[in-house]
């Protein structure tokens, strides 16, 4: 089964003044992630505004990226919905296209049960085996949890690989570790969480921060799985205070303020979303300042 590493960014999609998706500047923010400390890309993720995004945009950006980091990095399409039929028919033809991996959302706003929690991505599964499946639990977003033992049932479908942890609770991490496979991969949904989850058996993070600091990411959780637990607590602790400030408000707000800050052109948020730009911005660029990034 494919191994998608240790960073894996849920990368931004750029848009252009008139807010149509920048396929250019895409192309060269995948690449550069590529470069400095990402192994795979998930695109059109929440991070990427898929709310907002079209299918055919989405479809449009899975193979420019694919094209892009080609050798370089693996990629990962979130092609998750509330909708089971709706999920199916999008893995489907992304698998198509070629992408790696499938990142799968929990069921926002309908709120299913565990029960149907478990039917619905089973059924993604089975209509899309040839993909590697990554469960993604995100219940401030969507209003429902998966409970651990859920996810354990998830784990034993050959090809549902892995979950985005992303509840902020560490207990249910470690509960969902010491109930799964340890082929079954646990990433830190929470950039500030990376290192603790690493500490309780994670594998990894789904991250926002890697758009600015994939290389330090990268060297973190090596130093942390080489015994380097002090030089891993070091790096954490410098960039604590960058992972709080990409949270300051709506995500992915702060990380486009950031990187146009950095230079990339990758325009505003799509409404709803709406950027507060000087607000934002001075915040994080003191942020960025201290942490030597600008």
């Amino acid at each position: 089964m494919i191994d998608f590493g240790r960073v894996v960014t849920a990368m931004i999609t750029p848009f252009t003044e008139d807010g149509s998706v920048n396929y250019a500047v895409a192309e060269q923010l995948a690449v550069y992630l590529a470069g400095n400390g990402t192994d795979t890309i998930v695109v059109c993720g929440t991070t990427g505004e898929s709310p907002t995004l079209s299918w055919d945009e989405e479809y449009e950006l899975f193979q420019v990226i694919l094209k892009a980091v080609a050798g370089k990095a693996l990629v990962m399409a979130g092609t998750g919905s509330n909708s089971t039929k709706e999920a199916i028919a999008a893995t489907q033809k992304a698998a198509k296209i070629g992408v790696h991996g499938s990142l799968q959302i929990v069921p926002y706003y309908n709120k299913p049960p565990q029960a149907g929690i478990y039917q619905h991505f089973k059924a993604i599964a089975s209509s899309c085996p040839e993909i590697p499946i990554i469960l993604y639990n995100v219940p401030g977003r969507t209003g429902i949890n998966v409970h651990p033992d859920t996810v354990a049932r998830l784990a034993e479908i050959e090809n549902i690989v892995g979950i985005k942890e992303s509840s902020g609770n560490l207990d249910q991490a470690s509960e969902i570790r010491r109930i799964t496979p340890s082929e079954f991969k646990l990433y830190s949904g929470d950039d500030s969480l990376t290192l603790p989850l690493l500490s309780v058996g994670g594998s990894g993070v789904v991250s926002v921060a890697s758009h600015l600091v994939g290389t330090q990411l990268q060297s973190m959780i090596q130093a942390f799985t080489s015994g380097q637990i002090q030089k891993a607590t070091q790096i954490h602790l410098k960039l604590f205070p960058l992972f709080k400030a990409l949270f300051t408000t709506t995500n992915p707000i702060p990380i486009k303020a950031a990187l146009r800050l950095q230079g990339w052109e990758v325009g505003s948020t799509r409404l709803p979303l709406y950027e507060e730009v000087d607000e934002v911005s001075q915040k994080l660029k003191t942020i960025l300042i201290e942490t030597g990034i600008l």
